[in-house]
């Protein structure tokens, strides 16, 4: 009989010690088709240099940043400037809708060019990624600190097996673990939104919203003054333009600000929206349950019954587990601490505090945990 080998073994493979990590780098090992760039293409201006370094991508014109320009100047240009003669409206208009073009595409650049939280094996060996390469599974345990502790839930993700720090998730689109990971956006070239990432894509969000409200309400005011004079309008086409940026306008704010205003939402209860989506997250945090129960710890959704899983689905409504007040939950995503940050702020959305791995909890949050698993061993 043949000796069985051992589930686990503690040897480095020296022929596999050349062979970087695959949670190091975003895009080395996820090779992405070129479909997954066609939203992206569909949702942006002008790609700079960098920008297409970054996505490895021709220049190419991203459309719909650009498609209301045209037509834009046209209205502005005949309206404000030949029709009305205000030359001042004129450039106020200009200088605002070119503005706010200008910061969504910079906060856009920022979420597809910059990795959206890279997961490390400690959190202080940020700045040494390749001395990392030849550690193996031994010394990768042996990093791990007290996985037993609640308050700092660092344990191995199943499927790449890195540290998982907490409010970290994976991926399966990316193959990876991501830092507060938030979503996974296919219409950024197909990148998670993540702890470094998305104060820049709220502000793009913002930016898109704000550029078209403001278009919206400029063509909607023209639109009025041509059915009003209609002897006076210069040509034809200009009441044409003007509908359709109206239209345009209308369609997208409400698309896209619904988005927003539904992330102003989380930012304010300290959520991500995998974790407003996904209640049976709350099982990671709650006490330990009785061995009698027979469940794992922590619990998984498929061992609780109906009555139970009714239950957490009740408490995620009332459990904010990082609701730490509003002005503090606006300060993690959104706060800086250098002298004139507000610039930066204004540029592309801030940054957020802190690294990424750990949070401050609402200090209720165990309390109703404790309730939980109370209402859970009483619906057993």
């Amino acid at each position: 009989m043949s000796r069985p080998h051992p589930l686990l073994s503690f040897e480095v493979d020296a022929s596999r010690q050349d062979t970087p990590p695959k949670h190091d780098d975003f895009d080395s090992d996820v090779r992405r088709s070129w479909y997954n760039y066609l939203p992206l293409c569909c949702t942006s201006s002008h790609c700079v240099v960098s920008f297409v370094d970054a996505l490895k991508l021709p220049p190419v014109l991203i459309f719909v940043l650009l498609a209301p320009y045209p037509s834009l100047l046209i209205v502005l240009t005949n309206h404000y400037l030949l029709t009305l003669d205000k030359p001042v409206a004129f450039a106020i208009h200009l200088l605002i809708t070119f503005t706010l073009g200008f910061l969504g595409f910079i906060s856009l650049m920022i979420c597809v060019a910059r990795d959206p939280g890279p997961v490390y094996f400690n959190a202080s060996d940020q700045g040494s990624i390749h001395q990392r390469e030849d550690m193996g599974l031994a010394e990768a345990l042996m990093t791990m600190e007290d996985t037993d502790n609640d308050c700092s839930p660092d344990k191995f993700c199943r499927k790449c097996w890195v540290p998982k720090p907490e409010r970290a998730h994976h991926c399966s689109i990316c193959g990876r673990c991501v830092l507060k990971m938030d979503h996974h956006c296919p219409w950024l070239g197909a990148k998670c939104i993540g702890h470094r990432t998305y104060p820049a894509f709220v502000h793009f969000l913002t930016c898109i919203t704000a550029f078209s409200a403001y278009v919206s309400t400029i063509s909607i005011s023209a639109v009025r003054w041509s059915f009003n004079n209609p002897l006076l309008v210069p040509d034809q086409a200009t009441p044409v333009h003007e509908l359709l940026l109206a239209a345009a306008g209308v369609i997208c704010t409400l698309v896209v600000g619904s988005f927003l205003v539904y992330h102003i939402y989380l930012i304010t209860t300290n959520q991500t929206t995998v974790e407003a989506l996904s209640p049976f997250l709350l099982l990671r945090y709650i006490p330990p349950l009785p061995a009698s129960m027979k469940l794992s710890d922590p619990p998984m959704e498929e061992e609780l019954s109906y009555n139970q899983r009714r239950a957490v689905r009740d408490a995620h409504r009332f459990v904010r587990m990082y609701d730490v007040g509003w002005r503090r939950n606006w300060a993690q995503v959104f706060g800086w601490s250098k002298p004139r940050g507000w610039i930066y702020l204004l540029l592309i959305g801030g940054t957020g505090n802190g690294d990424g791995r750990s949070f401050p909890r609402n200090p209720r949050s165990q309390e109703m945990l404790s309730h939980l698993a109370a209402r859970l061993e009483k619906e057993a």
